[in-house]
């Protein structure tokens, strides 16, 4: 029972090493296929 707050503290560690993992991978995907959806928009526009 004496270890129980450090285990709490932990699992929000790692929770966050979670999210700030897939940030990183969200950021690199858009960054690698930004430009292709933004041609992808720009021929829907330009067929309207």
């Amino acid at each position: 029972m004496l270890f129980a707050p450090k285990e709490k503290g932990q699992g929000l560690v790692e929770y966050a090493l979670i999210l700030v993992l897939v940030a990183v991978v969200v950021i690199a995907i858009l960054t690698l296929l930004g430009p292709a959806i933004g041609n992808v928009f720009s021929e829907v526009m330009q067929s309207l």
